[in-house]
């Protein structure tokens, strides 16, 4: 009766968990304004000021200067860093229009908005 019991519970949640997947799945490809023209870069990154302009700096000279033309945007979502990584990427963002700084909740509307350009 216990193994009845537990193989129906666990087949539940399995049933639940492929209807949640679908669910979103159907959400993000109608709900959202997300395109697919191109590929958005997503950088989640906290605490690498030792690291991040240099890795920045060669993903832009890629995309720049190399055959990475069906990239549309670089997006930093910092989640927030104790050091200056969100300012040193701010910096670069100056510089260049294709990287976009922000937080790692502004990037979900960030997301929502992308249309074409």
């Amino acid at each position: 009766m216990l193994e009845f019991v537990l193989n129906t519970m666990f087949w539940t949640l399995a049933i639940y968990g492929l209807f949640e997947i679908i669910k979103n799945i159907i959400y993000i490809s109608t709900y959202t304004k997300f395109k697919s023209d191109g590929i958005y870069v997503i950088i989640a990154t906290k605490n690498q000021e030792e690291k991040i302009e240099g890795f920045l700096r060669s993903i832009i000279f890629k995309i720049l200067y190399g055959r990475e033309e069906y990239l549309k945007n670089i997006i930093v979502a910092d989640l927030q860093s104790n050091d200056n990584t969100k300012e040193i990427a701010k910096t670069l963002s100056k510089d260049y229009d294709i990287l976009k700084v922000t937080s790692w909740k502004e990037c979900k509307e960030i997301m929502d908005n992308v249309n074409d350009n």
